[in-house]
């Protein structure tokens, strides 16, 4: 399967999340920058999946102030995540705000604090490797 499929439009995430709550499922949203792509996303993300018990995963990834990586290539990688069902590229501030309140998520999940935590993290292992050489 080619996971990028998974990268749809606002509108298609927001008919794919009010199906799945007409039929009494649960809808999961998950913000974060994706950048660079982490096991730690992936535990989250199984994570606050099983604890919502959530039916469908839809990821939004924001734009960090200095990104490592493009924007399709960090949603390109969160969309080839199992427990993910859909990703939506979208602005950050209110065009990301209301798409939440379209998406009408049972649980929303906001991983850009920690993952600026991871990416500080990196950054220093880098520099440490760096000047150890």
């Amino acid at each position: 399967m080619d996971t990028r499929t998974k990268i749809v439009s606002s509108d298609e995430a927001a008919k794919a999340a009010a199906a799945c709550r007409a039929r009494g499922g649960k809808v999961l949203a998950a913000t974060g920058y994706f950048d660079v792509l982490e096991a730690d996303h992936v535990r989250e993300l199984c994570a606050a999946h099983s604890a919502a018990g959530a039916d469908l995963v839809i990821v939004l990834p924001a734009h960090p102030p200095r990104p490592v990586l493009p924007l399709r290539a960090r949603a390109e990688m969160a969309a080839a995540l199992a427990v993910v069902d859909y990703v939506v590229v979208t602005e950050n501030g209110p065009a990301l705000e209301a798409l939440l309140a379209a998406l009408e998520p049972h649980t929303v999940v906001r991983l850009e604090s920690a993952d600026e935590l991871r990416m500080r993290r990196l950054i220093d292992h880098v520099h440490r490797r760096h000047t150890s050489a």
